[in-house]
């Protein structure tokens, strides 16, 4: 599994959030704009080869790993002591669709996944016995808070699980000094917050719900348009791509899903088959039901992106592996067309060699054109800026060197605008010419500033830059005008 990470992220280029997530790596601190700061932790190995995908990886690919050596001992302490049991049980952790990308692409979810991962293991062992590991399970909260917020959600699963299996658990201190951790191993991230105005805590929050935080949080987190369905069909398509999204995550596993519901099949010895044990099913169950049950009504007032809820799968596969023990042969063959579907796409962003429609050609705007876009900045006679933070990022990635940064006020506000992990723009303290970087074809205006001479450069997939004319395709990936600006 690990091996097959590697090569994968070598091979794949990075795309326009890993690029941002590892600027971060250069700066850090306790929070940023859009997250608290376990991603930029994962992504230091930028630092070791600047510009290399797989040494800007590393991090992550270890994160996963160890992700998988700590699901490994939970399900084995939760009952699949069977050496098949278990691998089918890692098998569905690994080969779903997040399993496998989220095992390459560094996210905030790679941190996520981790703790989430640590704090089910200790959990587990305070539910059959050891309370004391309820202050162990806090500390690995506390750590998946400072990797993404949705860690919040193992709350009410420890409390469910507490109620159904350990009720007495809860006279005891143990429960409440796990809290008390996870706060403590916070904490950092909440002082950060209260010192720039509630900055990520707003964002997140204005984010995952579509509200206003105007008076709450620092103006920049209320800068971004929160917009979710509105009108009842609105929300029923909402809540419908929600289900078939997450069910959409399991890919060909579910064609053995629906042979195993379909055929009533048994396997030889299933009577005799170990199954979990009850303290670790209603803990596995609460970690399964409570994200997808948070997030489906959340999705019917919010744009609920879909990897939100996806540490529900690390404890769903175990439940699924007792189930799926007869049909184990078309889980290893489904897990294996995932694995073949998930590399060529991997292949196709670094090749564009396959023939997709631009439909699902994503990950080519995601990855295609950014290094020769970055060398051509590099070589611009004025400093160069960018209107989106994902160009920034990959310009900054690609060409360390050039110091690139973002404008304010032309699209959704980022990290960059803070002055931390780049130059901030002062436009009314800059007297020379820059050159811009943006979609838009005709120059945004600038107060002082006249754009002077524009160049113009398509993207098309399997070819090179292209500048100027008319494009060698009829739909390009990109096109990126470069406007030089000099004063009025």
């Amino acid at each position: 599994m690990t091996l097959w990470r590697i090569a994968i992220a070598a091979f794949m280029p990075v795309t326009q959030d890993e690029a941002y997530y590892f600027d971060w790596a250069r700066s850090l601190a306790w929070g940023y704009f859009d997250h608290p700061p376990g991603v930029a932790l994962l992504g230091l190995g930028t630092l070791l080869e600047p510009g290399s995908a797989l040494m800007a990886r590393l991090g992550g690919i270890l994160a996963s790993t160890l992700t998988l050596l700590v699901l490994a001992r939970l399900y084995l302490n939760a009952g699949l002591t069977r050496s098949r049991d278990l691998s089918l049980a890692l098998l569905l952790a690994f080969a779903t669709l997040p399993g496998l990308a989220g095992g390459v692409l560094i996210t905030p979810e790679t941190a996520l996944a981790l703790a989430w991962a640590l704090a089910l293991h200790e959990a587990e062992r305070a539910l059959a016995g050891d309370r004391r590991r309820w202050v162990t399970a806090g500390v690995a909260t506390g750590l998946g808070l400072l990797g993404k917020y949705t860690m919040v959600l193992v709350g009410p699963v420890f409390l469910w699980a507490i109620l159904v299996a350990d009720w007495r658990a809860l006279r005891t201190p143990w429960p409440y000094l796990g809290g008390l951790a996870a706060l403590l191993v916070f904490s950092p991230n909440i002082l950060w917050n209260a010192q720039h105005d509630w900055l990520t805590m707003g964002f997140q929050f204005g984010h995952g719900f579509s509200i206003e935080v105007a008076g709450f949080a620092a103006p920049e987190a209320d800068a971004i348009d929160h917009e979710g369905p509105q009108s009842a069909l609105e929300r029923l398509g909402s809540l419908l791509g929600y289900v078939g999204t997450q069910l959409g995550f399991w890919g060909a596993m579910l064609v053995a899903m629906l042979i195993r519901r379909v055929g009533r099949l048994r396997s030889v010895g299933a009577d005799s088959a170990p199954a979990l044990s009850g303290s670790a099913r209603a803990l596995l169950i609460a970690a399964t039901g409570f994200p997808l049950a948070f997030f489906g009504p959340v999705s019917l007032v919010s744009e609920v992106e879909a990897n939100w809820p996806v540490v529900y799968l690390m404890s769903a596969a175990p439940l699924l592996a007792v189930w799926l023990r007869p049909v184990r042969i078309w889980v290893a063959a489904a897990a294996g067309v995932n694995l073949l579907l998930v590399s060529l796409y991997a292949f196709h962003a670094a090749t564009d060699a396959l023939p997709l429609p631009d439909s699902q050609n994503r990950i080519l705007r995601e990855t295609h054109g950014f290094a020769e876009l970055a060398r051509i900045a590099g070589e611009l006679d004025a400093p160069v800026y960018a209107d989106r933070y994902q160009t920034t990022a990959m310009l900054r990635f690609y060409r360390p060197d050039l110091d690139a940064t973002q404008w304010p006020g032309l699209t959704r506000p980022s990290e960059y605008l803070r002055g931390q992990i780049a130059p901030r723009v002062r436009p009314g303290e800059l007297f020379g010419p820059f050159w811009l970087v943006t979609r838009f074809a005709a120059p945004p205006p600038i107060a002082g500033f006249r754009a002077e001479q524009a160049r113009v450069f398509f993207d098309c997939p399997r070819r090179t830059l292209q500048e100027g004319g008319r494009p060698a395709c009829r739909r390009p990936l990109h096109t990126w005008w470069l406007y030089r600006y000099r004063p009025d």
